[in-house]
């Protein structure tokens, strides 16, 4: 037994202190992750406040029907349950790799009766307790629980992101709806105005002003909001559904408030390179991946060494009927496996895990740069949006006053037909584009919450 010890330790100390070493993270570019979203020399942004990165959902989703939606689908969601269930599993594999360190014990109890051509038959029994335990001097049972425990890590990371892709996927189809609710208020007004203007053709025709193709024009563009209207319904509906499944409750109405009502952050502090790997749980979770990529290098080393295994048995027997009543019988025994005709399998397998490693840290590299590129498009979008919809407001100002010019010039036969009914559909679609940009504006903030690592837990 000392002279197997001896040469392990021997080993080992040839072999340095490789095998025990930690991970580490290693160098990665972080330079220039998000693109300045109003230089147009692509002048890169290098602000460091962490305001709104670090803001908890509850103050970035302030409606207080939105965030009764968000509660429900953090406690209903199936995924989100099943990413809980599989924290509770990698837990578990903690659990039993922690254990590999202890010695492993068995109770065979075992008896016989035997004889021989009819003589007096022969007793036998042994009661065995045996222990088992693999000495780990070369790394390889604490690299593979240093590799379990990055693996949970990994998984409560996961966890993370479900909750974020939830709590961002209901805000959106919460605004969606609001949007929707809005986008429908403005097609009523327009089929009472349509059919205003349809009337008021009638009436010209009648006092023998207008023709009836003018009346015809008037009464299509009435039918044609209205049937705009019918398909606002059904995407209101189909938008309500959807809702409904990712909050894990059969498809019903949705309560919510009204887009106009909506308070979000407007000043954003993103906070870029070091916060991205600190708050992105996807970021995070592909650095778990590649530390526990390291430990399996680790561990695929450590199996170019002799396993190490020392096993102690005592047994109260009889000896096979010998000695009655039994005695103990103790045994030690202390054994070496050094590989030898494996070295090929061992060394490809090395090689497979040092690629694994290589895999595992360009993944990590380009999580880094798709979380930089997310919050570059969430900035670009709400300031695009925020731009487009006060240039909108000023072209609706002006479209609904040429409306009410166009009605009066048609009354005195200055203008024809067709130029009210441009007028209103003119108005109409600024209307819709508007609300679109300011439901544009919304996303962006809860695309920049998801890129940004979905705020403080």
């Amino acid at each position: 037994m000392k002279k197997i010890l001896m040469i392990a330790v021997s080993a080992l100390l040839m072999t340095g202190c490789g095998l025990y070493t930690k991970y580490e993270r290693p160098d990665v570019n972080t330079t220039g992750l998000v693109r300045d979203v109003v230089s147009l020399h692509d002048t890169l942004a290098v602000t460091d406040t962490t305001s709104f990165g670090n803001l908890p959902w509850r103050s970035v989703f302030t409606d207080p029907q939105l965030q009764t939606l968000i509660e429900k689908g953090l406690e209903n969601n199936a995924d989100l349950l099943n990413a809980a269930l599989n924290v509770k599993m990698a837990e578990e594999g903690l659990k039993v790799a922690k254990l590999a360190f202890i010695p492993s014990l068995a109770f065979t109890p075992q008896g016989t009766i035997a004889s021989f051509d009819g003589a007096r038959a022969t007793k036998s029994y042994s009661l065995p307790l045996s222990a088992s335990w693999n000495v780990d001097l070369f790394g390889n049972l604490l690299n593979s629980k240093r590799s379990t425990q990055m693996q949970l890590l990994a998984t409560k990371d996961y966890q993370t992101v479900v909750k974020t892709n939830i709590i961002s996927g209901i805000a959106n189809l919460y605004y969606t709806l609001l949007m929707l609710d809005r986008q429908e208020e403005i097609l009523n007004d327009m089929i009472g105005l349509t059919k205003d203007t349809w009337e008021m053709m009638k009436l010209q025709m009648q006092l023998g002003r207008a023709r009836s193709t003018s009346v015809q024009s008037s009464e299509s563009a009435y039918y044609s909001v209205q049937a705009q209207a019918v398909d606002m319904k059904r995407q209101i509906r189909e938008m309500e559904n959807s809702l409904s499944l990712l909050i894990g409750q059969p498809a019903q109405t949705i309560k919510r408030g009204k887009l106009a009502n909506q308070s979000l952050p407007s000043n954003f502090s993103t906070g870029i390179g070091i916060q991205l790997l600190n708050n992105r749980a996807d970021v995070h979770a592909a650095e778990m991946s590649l530390a526990q990529c390291f430990y399996d290098v680790n561990t695929a080393r450590s199996r170019f060494y002799p396993s190490i295994t020392i096993t102690g048995t005592g047994a109260f027997t009889n000896q096979n009927g010998l000695v009655n009543p039994g005695k103990m019988l103790w045994s030690a025994v202390g054994s070496l496996v050094q590989p030898i005709f494996q070295h090929g399998q061992i060394v490809a397998g090395l090689k497979v895990a040092q690629m694994q490693y290589e895999q595992a840290y360009n993944t990590w590299q380009n999580s880094i740069l798709k979380a930089g590129n997310e919050v570059s498009n969430a900035l670009v979008l709400y300031n695009s949006s925020d731009e487009k919809a006060k240039l909108e407001a000023k072209q609706i100002e002006i479209l609904t006053k040429n409306v009410e010019d166009t009605k009066q010039l048609y009354k005195s036969s200055t203008s024809s037909y067709l130029e009210v009914i441009q007028a209103q559909s003119s108005l109409l679609n600024a209307e819709i584009s508007k609300v679109q940009d300011d439901f544009y504006k919304m996303q962006a903030v809860v695309n920049l919450y998801m890129a940004l690592g979905g705020g403080s837990k």
